[in-house]
């Protein structure tokens, strides 16, 4: 494959590091004469390692950094991605943040995901640590409040232990649930910046705030983000969503294999899944591990969790199978 000098230096890495990565992963050799690189190997690992290649050099030319995190999405997608499709993943731009860095999706699950969110009024996003459920969705938010699409941004989460624990730690009702909201004040700040986050709020334009306040509102022309909704009961969910009012958008995020709920107690955001179906103006997308935008250990993390759970499944059914003879 033909490939301009200008782009082989970001494509190779820095002493080839990325070219190692590859061959390593697709069990190749990789050559580089001039402007001519040549894959070495059986059939499919060369088309694979050539897909990867043709990826990477589509990001050099539109001057995006090549990350490890890229090469790592790109190897996991090659052969079952469209190449077209993840090109075009790099093209989204959703908003500038603070310090003046562009912040797009980074894999095809989370350029979905946004996609969804510009075309529905709910949105229910899924998926593992480190997938940007949150982090896009209020960046979505950020970018409709600027654009005067929504009049207002809500960022909540259930504060499940607010019955039994919360009582412990000092200060008024607000100062003991922000623990629980740090995580959206944090994404906040990097992408609005302190002291315009802090005017906003000031006016009421942004609320930050348990579950529970949002009991009895009716939610016009705003944009509401429900994080870590694995959490919340049925009542509250049902509650949650009959809040929406006309103007406003709401997206919903949650991790179903980190549900901190009483034993017993069912989740309000898979029970929601499952009625909601189906409806126009509802989208639902579930992000994978491959969507993880955190250190690539992350990925191993959750596989091997993913790969622990459907280990006890199986033993739980031939025990159960056991048991019935």
């Amino acid at each position: 494959m033909q490939m301009e000098n200008e782009i082989i230096l970001p494509v190779f890495g820095q002493f080839d590091g990325n070219i190692k990565k590859i061959e390593k992963s697709c069990g190749v050799q990789i050559v580089n004469r001039g402007d001519d690189v040549k894959i070495v190997g059986e059939e499919g690992a060369v088309q694979k390692a050539q897909s990867v290649l043709e990826s990477m050099a589509a990001l050099a030319r539109k001057h995006e950094e090549i990350t490890e995190q890229n090469l790592e999405y790109f190897l996991s997608s090659a052969g079952e991605a469209d190449f077209g499709e993840l090109e075009r993943v790099y093209d989204d731009h959703i908003c500038i943040t603070a310090n003046g860095r562009p912040l797009k999706p980074k894999t095809l699950g989370q350029k979905r995901y946004t996609d969804l969110i510009r075309e529905n009024t709910v949105v229910f996003g899924i998926g593992p640590a480190g997938t940007g459920k949150t982090y896009l969705a209020m960046a979505m938010a950020i970018t409709a409040f600027k654009n005067n699409e929504v009049n207002r941004i809500i960022l909540t989460r259930p504060a499940i232990e607010a019955g039994e624990k919360l009582g412990f730690l000092p200060g008024d009702l607000q100062q003991k649930v922000d623990p629980y909201l740090r995580p959206l004040y944090d994404a906040l700040y990097e992408i609005m910046g302190a002291e315009t986050f802090m005017k906003n709020m000031e006016k009421g334009l942004i609320e930050v705030a348990p579950l529970a306040y949002m009991r009895g509102r009716t939610l016009d022309n705003a944009f509401i983000v429900l994080d870590e909704a694995q959490n919340t009961t049925p009542e509250q969910m049902k509650m949650f969503l009959t809040r929406i009012g006309y103007g406003s958008k709401a997206v919903i995020t949650g991790d179903v294999t980190q549900i901190d709920l009483a034993e017993g107690k069912r989740s309000g955001l898979t029970e929601a899944t499952r009625i909601l179906s189906g409806i126009e103006g509802i989208g639902q997308i579930t992000l994978t591990n491959r969507d993880v935008v955190r250190h690539p250990l992350v990925q191993k993390i959750i596989l091997a969790y993913e790969r622990f759970e459907h280990r006890k499944q199986r033993e739980a059914r031939g025990n159960k199978e056991k048991g019935s003879r």
